[in-house]
Parts: C-alpha cells; sequence; structure tokens
C-alpha cells in the first residue's frame, strides 16, 4: 500500500499490486511478508483489502528486514536464492543484499513489469502449481496440530490418517516430474535434473520404472510429493534419482518409496544398487539410504554407489494406507 500504516489508517492499496500477486500466485509462486509494522494493525488491513490469505507465514514485526527473511526461508524450508524481494526504499533493500546477496531485490516502481520477467515465468504451471499456497495453507494447520499433539510421533502420524499412492508416471504427471527434479534440493540423492521430454523418454523405455508418489490426509492433498527413476538391466537395478518434497521430511516417505521398489526387484529376481551424490544439503536422503539397508561399495568420480540388502525389507508403518 501507499502510506505509513501507523501514521495513516486510510492507507490504499497500489492499484498494480493486487494484478500481481494474483498473477504471482495462479502460478504458484508465494508470497510472504517482511514488514516493519504492528502484526495485528497490519494483517487487521490486508483484511480489510480481502488479501491476508495470500500470505504465507508473515514476518512482521520490528526487526531487520533480512532477519524476517531468513525465519520465512527457514520456516517454509526453502532456499534464500529462490526468494525475490520487493521493497520503496533503497535502504531496505540494501540491507537484504548484504545478510542475503543471492535474494533478488526488486523497487516497488518495478512492480508492474515483475510479471513478465523471465525468472517469474515457471516453464509449467500444472494444477499442483495453481494450489501450492492452499497446499501450504493446509500444511500450516498440520504443524499447528502437530505442535499441541500429546502423544507419540507415530500415534500423531496416524491421526493424520494418509493415504499414499505410488504408481508409474503417466504423461499428465511430467510437469509436475520436471518441476520436482528442478525444486527439490534437500531430499534429493542426485540433484540431477530431467526435462519432460527426458522424463517421457523414460517412461515409455521397458529399461527404466518411473514412479511418481502422492499423499493426502484429513487435511486436503499434499499433490505430488515423490519421483523415483529407475534403470533396469537384465540382472540389476539401479536407483538414478530419488527425491521428496521437503513437505513430507517427517512423514517416513522416503523410506516407503524405497521399501517398494525394494519389493519390485525383489520380484524380479535381480540386484538392487543406487547413486547418491553428496553435498551439504542432502545428508537426509544418505541416512535414508542407510537406514534402509543400503551399503556404500564404491565411489566413481562425485557418485557414491550403494548396494541393497533385499533379503531385509521390512512391512510398510501401520500408520499409512498404500496403494500401488
Amino acid at each position: 500500500w501507499t502510506g505509513v500504516l501507523l501514521e495513516d489508517s486510510q492507507v490504499a492499496v497500489r492499484d498494480e499490486a493486487v494484478g500481481v500477486i494474483r498473477a504471482l500466485d495462479d502460478r504458484g509462486i508465494l508470497h510472504s511478508i517482511a514488514s516493519r509494522n504492528d502484526f495485528d494493525t497490519a494483517m487487521a488491513k490486508l483484511r480489510e483489502f480481502d488479501l491476508h490469505e495470500f500470505f504465507i507465514h508473515p514476518q512482521i514485526n520490528w526487526g531487520t528486514k533480512s532477519t524476517s527473511i531468513g525465519r520465512i526461508a527457514e520456516t517454509i524450508n526453502i532456499g534464500t536464492d529462490t526468494l525475490a524481494f520487493i521493497d520503496d526504499q533503497p535502504f531496505e533493500r540494501d540491507e537484504v543484499l548484504s545478510v542475503f546477496p543471492e535474494v533478488q531485490c526488486y523497487d516497488v516502481e518495478d512492480m508492474a513489469r515483475i510479471v513478465d520477467r523471465p525468472e517469474m515465468m515457471p516453464r509449467f504451471v500444472s494444477d499442483e502449481s495453481r494450489h501450492r499456497r492452499t497446499m501450504m495453507q493446509a500444511e500450516i494447520t498440520r504443524s499447528q496440530v502437530e505442535e499441541s499433539f500429546d502423544g507419540a510421533q507415530d500415534e500423531f502420524l496416524a491421526s493424520l490418517e494418509m493415504q499414499l499412492d505410488i504408481y508409474p508416471a503417466r504423461e499428465r504427471d511430467l510437469e509436475r516430474a520436471e518441476e520436482l527434479t528442478l525444486r527439490t534440493n534437500q531430499l534429493n540423492t542426485t540433484g540431477r535434473t530431467y526435462s519432460y521430454a527426458e522424463l517421457d523418454k523414460f517412461r515409455t523405455s521397458d529399461d527404466y520404472h518411473v514412479l511418481v508418489a502422492r499423499l493426502r490426509d484429513k487435511y486436503g492433498s499434499y499433490g505430488t510429493i515423490g519421483l523415483a527413476l529407475v534403470e533396469k538391466r537384465e540382472q540389476e537395478w539401479w536407483i538414478r534419482l530419488l527425491l521428496m518434497s521437503c513437505r513430507v521430511m517427517n512423514r517416513g516417505i522416503g523410506g516407503v518409496i524405497i521399501t517398494h521398489i525394494r519389493q519390485l526387484a525383489r520380484d524380479a529376481g535381480v540386484q538392487l544398487f543406487a547413486d547418491m551424490v553428496m553435498n551439504d544439503r542432502n545428508r537426509m536422503m544418505y541416512m535414508t539410504y542407510k537406514f534402509n539397508h543400503f551399503r556404500e561399495i564404491g565411489q566413481s568420480e562425485d557418485v557414491t554407489i550403494f548396494e541393497n540388502d533385499l533379503s531385509r525389507i521390512p512391512p510398510y508403518p501401520s500408520y499409512l494406507r498404500i496403494t500401488s
């Protein structure tokens, strides 16, 4: 809005702002707030303008805006290199850049042109992209329920009534699958990216499994949250990529997808191997492999090679309903 809210309660929304917010939201680009203001006063004004629902984890306080941006990134669990910051004060933009030089900063006078910038134009806008905000808001509700839940973790997970579907990718799944390879950095075993065309080639080949996983619970859908690319050779299978959305980090989904692949490999009578490209962000995936009976057997340049023990495949966890 224009003006200073605490000095003039009749501030007006900038004409171009609402259109930009809605356009980017439709593309699956999330919004939050890093503002120096009184939280209750600012949120009341956003509700008056019917804009409050567009903002995830708003940080409205009297601290530095870089601190608020860091808290937003941590809470949503995304890298600061995926963030853009718009502000009408050069000082505020410089302060953010001094802490997070990787953040894209824009003057508010450039707001109307932001929607046309290449970095704001996703290659695909899938149905899941359009619902990213509502899925994130459902996750906020889950987190609030979990914080107040009085019981063991397995009991909380059971209370969610989760349904996990694991199945071979269909053509209509490939836009989201490509998006996952581009966006998912932490829960990703190799960091490799694949285009729609590459994934479609794998999908239609007898030499590969392209598996996707979708999750939902009583609070709503998480959407497509997992992807696995398995190369099938005559006597051995190789997991070339395994990744999951950070939104399911604490749901045990990685182990379940691995169990599914292990069952398929065992039934096919083959050995199971996996690639792992270690970095400073994906150690949890390394531990996921280790917990699921993979052992390191070699190294090829930056790729760690694992082999799986298919003689010890656990049952699926009781807190999940699974279809495959």
